[in-house]
This record gives C-alpha cells, structure tokens and sequence, in this order.
C-alpha cells in the first residue's frame, strides 16, 4: 500500500470506475495516480467526454457519496478472486488471500490501497479537466472538495 494514497481519494477512484463503468461504457482505469489534492485515471475510450457527459459523471458520483454507502474489505482465496476479476492492477506477488472492497452495493472490486469507511466521509466529487489522446486514452482528473 503506497503512503501517499488518501483514502478519501482512494474511494473516489472506486466510484468514478463503476461510474464510468455504468455511464460510459468503458472498463476500469488501467492506470490511475492517487494524491491527496488531486489524482487521475485513465480509461480506454474513443474520444473526449462532453460538457454534459463530466455534468452527469459527477451528480452520478454525488448522489452516491450522499447515500452514506459503508466501504468494507472482505477477504476471498486467490484462485477464487481471479475466477471473478481481473487481477492485473494488483502488485505483483500478492499472494494469499485476495482484498475485495465493497462500497454498498454500488461497486466491488480488488484493491489493496487504503480506503474511507463511508462515501459519505469523501466530500464533493469533481472533475478538474479531461484530455484525450491518439492512442484512445482518456485522462479524467479529479479531486474531492469537503462537504458544505
């Protein structure tokens, strides 16, 4: 687990996946860089979001750190989890048990990085800038305002 990861951020990353996962169609990120001020993921995707698209990603996000869903790890064999998900982004020789973290029941997925104990603990979700490139990445970068 990397010590500059914040777990607020951490969780954030979590929900703009499934996110993007749900409302764009993309997969998860298959890089991410977590920071505390701002971070960023960067998906294969065939253009650029629109104005509307950034709108609707982050009141999607919102209403789901408004929910107050619970973040918990839960523990399953290694053999097991690679049946269920793609284990790629985990460091390598994680072996053992596999970490699966649950944010309710918006989004499950493998990780080892350091998370909040509820969305609601994250604050305002919003997206600084977006950039696409040749290659079909797209960067969105985001950070985490705290709550009114």
């Amino acid at each position: 687990m990397k010590e500059n990861q914040d777990p607020r951020m951490h969780s954030a990353e979590h929900l703009l996946n499934q996110t993007m996962i749900r409302l764009a169609g993309t997969r998860r990120c298959f890089s991410a860089h977590i920071e505390k001020r701002k971070s960023k993921c960067d998906y294969y995707f065939n253009r650029n979001l629109t104005a509307d698209e950034i709108g609707l990603i982050e009141s999607a996000i919102n209403q789901i750190i408004n929910s107050d869903l619970e973040i918990k790890e839960e523990f399953i064999d290694k053999k097991a989890a690679a049946d269920c998900y793609d284990l790629s982004r985990l460091p390598s020789g994680a072996d053992g048990p596999i970490r699966i973290i649950r944010i309710g029941d918006y989004d499950l997925c493998p990780c080892s990085g350091p998370h909040a104990a509820s969305t609601k603990e994250l604050g305002v979700f919003k997206i600084v800038s977006t950039s696409f490139d040749n290659n079909n990445v797209l960067r969105i970068r985001y950070k985490l305002n705290q709550a009114d």
